[in-house]
């Protein structure tokens, strides 16, 4: 790591340390209990989001009973929409429109800060770390550090509600110390009850199909083939991969009004993802790299396969594994 790199890392944890006595509580431990309080609490607020440089103001529920839960977030400006998470289920309903999108989210379970269920296995590839106490929507807060230790994943501090230590800030910094993305809830109030609600999904045109089922044109014979491929796991290789990187999930679904398809390779180290998508070879497809935000893409050609690296980690983490993919030989 650069000189740079270095100082501007530890002016990000340069905030005023708690130790863990005074706490009584360490960073990890503190990262336990905000997990179970997002997922047992009902609670809402106005969060900003900033995202690719643009803020978004929402208002945010989160409803729990009887290990039942459901997010909301409901826009207030235009496009006004309200998109709900049921489980693994997401829904996104455009006033104006009615229009209905329906997604599903395998890995994510909140829409603010996943925290991975066991902390000791990213010990080898991250640190933890109670970085200070600061004022959040006039509430006091831990702030805790998760500090990566290489360059190939993203810094992250969190701002803890110390009474019922739910998140009120999330930032993601970069390696220099600029901030890529964050949310910070402007209020916050716990609630005894919450009501949940419920997305009518009518057949109509506006309704865009899951991701999970097939499109109509595609044959039953076509959808068992993609099937049959996808519980054969992904036909490249991966040779280069960071350390705590790991296989999540693989599937393969028809391209919309098209007879082709598209291999999906999720990774993750527990905070990070990582998408690996292989389809036909397409013309006007831009090879290299290109970032979004904190997005980065990494895409090139082998043979008559486009192949793309994407996820919110650094540009060298994309490129990386992009370069190390290798196609199987296959007898199709």
């Amino acid at each position: 790591m650069t000189v740079v790199k270095s100082f501007f890392l530890l002016l990000l944890l340069s905030v005023k340390a708690v130790s863990a006595e005074e706490s009584g509580l360490n960073a990890s431990q503190l990262l336990r209990k905000m997990t179970h309080a997002m997922e047992t609490l009902n609670y809402q607020g106005t969060v900003a989001f900033l995202r690719n440089g643009k803020l978004e103001t929402m208002k945010y529920f989160h409803a729990a009973e009887k290990g039942k839960e459901q997010e909301r977030l409901l826009s207030l400006n235009s496009p006004l929409r309200e998109i709900v998470r049921d489980a693994d289920r997401v829904s996104c309903v455009f006033k104006s429109t009615k229009q209905i999108l329906i997604d599903h989210r395998p890995v994510g379970r909140s829409f603010l800060i996943d925290i991975p269920k066991n902390l000791d296995e990213l010990k080898a590839t991250y640190s933890f770390k109670i970085a200070g106490e600061e004022e959040v929507a006039m509430l006091p807060t831990y702030v805790i550090a998760i500090q990566p230790k290489d360059n190939f994943r993203y810094v992250r501090k969190i701002w803890m509600e110390k009474q019922h230590f739910l998140p009120l800030k999330v930032a993601l910094y970069d390696l220099s110390g600029t901030i890529l993305e964050q949310f910070v809830f402007t209020d916050l109030q716990v609630k005894d009850t919450l009501p949940f609600v419920e997305v009518k999904t009518p057949p109509t045109p506006n309704r865009r199909q899951p991701k999970s089922l097939p499109h109509p044109k595609v044959s039953i014979k076509q959808v068992a083939k993609l099937q049959s491929q996808a519980s054969d796991g992904p036909d490249f290789d991966l040779t280069e991969l960071p350390p705590g990187f790991r296989k999540i999930f693989f599937t393969r679904r028809p391209l919309h009004n098209s007879d082709q398809s598209v291999a999906h390779l999720l990774l993750s180290d527990g905070f990070s993802s990582i998408s690996i998508y292989r389809e036909n070879k397409n013309p006007a497809m831009q090879a290299g790299l290109q970032s979004v935000g904190a997005i980065n893409f990494f895409s090139r050609i082998i043979d008559d396969s486009q192949l793309t690296v994407m996820g919110e980690v650094p540009a060298a983490t994309v490129k990386l594994i992009a370069e190390g993919i290798q196609l199987k030989d296959t007898n199709d």
